[in-house]
Order: structure tokens, then C-alpha cells, then sequence
């Protein structure tokens, strides 16, 4: 499995690392946010399933994937010394027809779990819309057991009350009731 990575690193990633200019039409959805850390000092990621667009035109599914790898590399940089794994809160209020892509999401788990195995430490899907449940059907059998265990659906009356639990307040971002701002990855 390690040379495997490897090899999938010498050619996905030859300059090691994803530069901003490759991936420019994901940025500009400012989607994805690098917030503190939670109680265990996992870096904590915000991502607006309502802001990812499919790409077709422009980038497509390859600067996609050049994305979600940056987007982790970025994770893996902010995590301490002792620590391996980070903590996601996937917002997908608003979320609709317009914003699924399934094979991109399909790309995406296949990223996380073949290159970066055991990194989620615990993904919490909040504000999650009825529509969102009938492409998670069709994701969820993808997704190998040990990673579906580390997904929380949280009950929007429970979201700040969930959410402090794993997250300080200093370290939660405002809007589920934390004192953060919230920062664009390419900010971080």
C-alpha cells in the first residue's frame, strides 16, 4: 500500500505539493475553510457542499481531485507533531441538484482512503437536507466501513451543543456558535 502511494505521489504530486495556480476555478468557490483545532488537536476543516459546483467546462474532475489533494495537504501541514488525523464539518445546507457530483465525491473518498488512509478522525455532516440523503445512498456503500463509523449526522437543534463537545468554543467557527472567524483555505 506504501509503494503504492508513493508511486501515486511521484506522479499526482511531482513538484510536491498543488499549487493555487492549478486549481483556481475550486478556489474561487471559496468552499472550503481551515478553522483551530478540536479537543484532541486534530486540525478542524468547514466545507459548503451549497458552494462546490461540478467543474465541466473549466478545470473538470482532474483539477477537482488536484483540489481535494490540496486541500489535505494543507490538513496534514496543520496537524502537531503527534497527531495524524483531522476533524471535518461538512455543512451541506442548501445543497441541491445543482451542487451533486457524484463521481467527483466517489474521486474524492477514493483519494482520502487509497493516499490518505486513517486521516479522518471524524466527519460531522451538519444542516443536511432531505435531497442530500438520496445521493448519500448512493455514496455511502463506497465507503469502507471504518470511515462510515467516523460520520456524525447532526441533528440541527444539537449542532452547537454537538459540535462543542469535540470542538472549543475559542476553536468552533461563529456561525455553529464558536468565537472563530471563518478563513479560506487559500488564506490559511
Amino acid at each position: 500500500m506504501f509503494l503504492k502511494y508513493l508511486k501515486w505521489r511521484r506522479t499526482f504530486i511531482p513538484n510536491g505539493s498543488i499549487s493555487e495556480s492549478e486549481i483556481p476555478n475550486e478556489l474561487a468557490q471559496k468552499k472550503v475553510f481551515l478553522q483551530g483545532h478540536d479537543k484532541e488537536g486534530r486540525p478542524v476543516e468547514v466545507v459548503f457542499g451549497a458552494k462546490h459546483f461540478p467543474n465541466k467546462a473549466k478545470g473538470g474532475p482532474e483539477e477537482f481531485k488536484r483540489f481535494v489533494v490540496y486541500v489535505l495537504e494543507k490538513l496534514c501541514s496543520r496537524m502537531p507533531g503527534d497527531q495524524e488525523k483531522f476533524t471535518a464539518i461538512a455543512d451541506v445546507q442548501g445543497w441541491g441538484y445543482s451542487n451533486c457530483d457524484i463521481r467527483a465525491y466517489l474521486g474524492q473518498l477514493s483519494i482520502l482512503q487509497d493516499c490518505y488512509p486513517e486521516r479522518l478522525g471524524k466527519l460531522y455532516l451538519v444542516h443536511v437536507p432531505v435531497i442530500f440523503m438520496t445521493a448519500w445512498k448512493i455514496i455511502s456503500p463506497f465507503i469502507d466501513s471504518n470511515t462510515r463509523n467516523k460520520i456524525v449526522f447532526v441533528d440541527d437543534k444539537k449542532l452547537t451543543s454537538t459540535l462543542l463537545e469535540a470542538i472549543d468554543e475559542s476553536q468552533l467557527p461563529e456561525i455553529y456558535g464558536g468565537k472563530l472567524q471563518l478563513v479560506p483555505i487559500q488564506d490559511s
